[in-house]
């Protein structure tokens, strides 16, 4: 009889780590703790094999980054932010239509670790609607899109961060704007004119 009685208190204190709602909250913590460690892992190795580039140890990669606009005069772009690997490479905001009006903006162009890497674009727009379209000048839309690539030694890679209206001639204006990724690989480190890329300055 004793050792039931014992026995009943340890089932009952063991009741609480099989809540449901416990386990899952626990559960998305530890899954949010391996990516952040995933996460500090791949930024170190991509600092270590910067610093083997710079200090002669590899051929390394190049990347050469540029941001596009081929959104029509519905929509004017007021700011671009574009992050690689975590450090900012461009941010600008205008309201005064300059910014709309470059197609193509330079972002990055210089030499990367070989490996994989992560480009983040965040483009601000304010609508600019016309005729029936009107009602779009009093919209502000903000469009984030992320793009994974992989730097190969002894390679350049052309990549373009296209800002684009998605869908046909059904798609309401407000859902149009996107953001899609063109990647080209070419053999070689030089740049259009034949001169090497500098090295890329990483914190």
């Amino acid at each position: 009889a004793s050792p039931g009685a014992t026995a009943a208190p340890a089932a009952g204190a063991a009741a609480p780590a099989m809540d449901g709602p416990t386990y899952a909250v626990r559960l998305r913590d530890l899954e949010q703790r391996i990516d952040e460690l995933k996460e500090q892992i791949r930024r170190s190795h991509t600092r270590l094999s910067l610093l083997t580039i710079l200090s002669g140890g590899g051929a390394g990669s190049r990347a050469s980054i540029r941001f596009n606009n081929e959104l029509s005069s519905a929509f004017r772009v007021t700011r671009v932010l574009i992050v690689l690997d975590g450090a900012v490479q461009y941010n600008k905001t205008d309201q005064s239509g300059a910014l709309a009006e470059q197609t193509e903006i330079p972002i990055f162009n210089g030499s990367v670790p070989p490996g994989d890497h992560t480009l983040q674009v965040l483009v601000n727009l304010q609508g600019n609607g016309y005729g029936v379209f009107s009602y779009l000048r009093g919209y502000r839309f903000e469009v984030r899109s992320s793009h994974s690539f992989t730097a190969v030694e002894g390679k350049t890679i052309n990549l373009q961060a296209v800002a684009f209206e998605k869908g046909g001639v059904t798609t309401p204006l407000e859902e149009r704007p996107a953001v899609r990724f063109v990647e080209k690989i070419v053999s070689g480190l030089s740049d259009a004119s034949g001169q090497p890329a500098a090295a890329a300055g990483g914190k």
